[in-house]
């Protein structure tokens, strides 16, 4: 090693050669090889990466259904008259906005049940908003349609 160094200074070289006859880098081979497994690595990563994004967004729809519903109880008990539209909830201060349909992407999309004769309280005046459902038509991982949650 000594000998090479001493070579690539009389050669106006600064720098040690690492060895005789081979250069600095990857060959193709090694670039194409690190490729191939890269790819291979992504390809079985990625379902797993899309199904919990799908259950990640099932978590925020059923804790935003459990606060909808949770608020409607209150609103109604406390009032004694169940809301008219969940904006109500925001206009007295139950909720700061109406949460975001995580599957619809709006907060405009909730589908609200109302009943009539549906009554938490046996003072309870008016019927309105019982129960709420998400706007999406698609189906969830068990098989079921997320407007029937």
């Amino acid at each position: 090693m000594r000998r090479w160094m001493e070579l690539a200074i009389q050669n106006g070289r600064d720098t040690p050669m690492m060895s005789p006859g081979r250069g600095r880098g990857f060959t193709l081979l090694e670039l194409m090889i690190t490729m191939t497994i890269i790819l291979v690595l992504a390809t079985l990563a990625l379902p797993s990466y899309r199904t919990s994004i799908l259950r990640a967004r099932e978590a925020v729809l059923r804790d935003n259904l459990f606060t909808l519903r949770s608020l409607i109880d209150q609103f109604t008990l406390d009032k004694k008259m169940a809301p008219q539209s969940l904006e109500d909830l925001v206009e007295e201060g139950y909720l700061r906005k109406i949460p975001e349909d995580p599957f619809t992407g709006s907060n405009l999309t909730w589908v609200e049940d109302f009943g009539e004769d549906i009554f938490l309280s046996a003072d309870q005046e008016l019927g309105g908003i019982v129960d709420v459902h998400s706007g999406s038509e698609e189906t969830s991982i068990e098989g079921s349609l997320y407007s029937s949650w």
